[in-house]
């Protein structure tokens, strides 16, 4: 039997557990803000503005900037499931992630058709909505305060969000590869110095048809998720007692 925990090392631990729990909050509520901000983007760019706004900026070069720092801010999730910080599955965390900022960084910002790809407009509304709602749903459930609405929000909406996103990030993908087909772009030919060779053009490919077997896994642990949170009994009480 292991010897009780001084007062000492008690009060470090519950001190390390309260930082953590700060980190946490403070990181979800920051890409509550951020993403906030992208639908905004979003709605000003298709709604608020002229078609004269339009003419002089795309989506991406008016979006690029905060959907970069906040887009790529979500790797920090796999570090925090890997180090046991949250409970999310690292597996599913890195897949998840690695898809979206695959997508910005290795589609949209190395090819100029894929950031006029109208995929992008279609899986920034979906990314943004249910950023929103997931990073909010994380944040209040730290301080044990979590509204059933937003609970009900967090395991339904993905319902619809996530099919559309998939197809947005799907579209971009398509017309990243038409780009890469005709152009060497990213790729690597022999000869050269490191005597070996890297298709871009086949990368895209691959990732896309990784969709097929990764996409309805991710979707069908969402169902999982659903069915444990609002499938019968007083889904309320069972929400509160739920941690990220």
């Amino acid at each position: 039997m292991a010897a009780p925990k001084s007062g000492k090392a008690a009060s470090a631990a519950k001190e390390q557990s309260g930082a953590v729990k700060g980190y946490l909050f403070i990181y979800n509520a920051a890409q509550v803000v951020g993403w906030s901000y992208i639908l905004y983007q979003l709605v000003n760019y298709y709604l608020l503005q002229g078609p004269e706004f339009r003419n002089s900026i795309t989506l991406w070069d008016y979006t690029r900037v905060s959907v970069i720092i906040f887009q790529n801010a979500a790797f920090v999730e796999i570090l925090n499931a890997a180090f046991g910080l949250v409970k999310s599955n690292p597996v599913l965390t890195l897949f998840q992630v690695f898809s979206r900022m695959m997508v910005v960084v290795g589609v949209v910002m190395a090819t100029p058709t894929a950031k006029v790809s109208p995929g992008l407009p279609i899986a920034l509304f979906a990314w943004s909505v249910t950023e929103i709602i997931r990073y909010g749903y994380y944040a209040l459930n730290i301080v044990k305060f979590v509204p059933y609405i937003l609970v009900f929000l967090r395991y339904t909406t993905f319902i619809a969000l996530y099919p559309i996103g998939v197809t947005g990030e799907l579209l971009c993908f398509w017309w990243a590869q038409s780009y890469a087909k005709s152009n060497t772009v990213w790729s690597i030919e022999m000869p050269n110095i490191y005597n070996m060779t890297f298709s871009y053009f086949a990368l895209l490919w691959i990732v896309m048809l990784g969709y097929i077997p990764l996409f309805p896994q991710l979707y069908l642990h969402m169902f999982a998720q659903r069915r444990k949170m609002l499938g019968g009994g007083d889904s309320k009480k069972a929400a509160a007692k739920k941690t990220h």
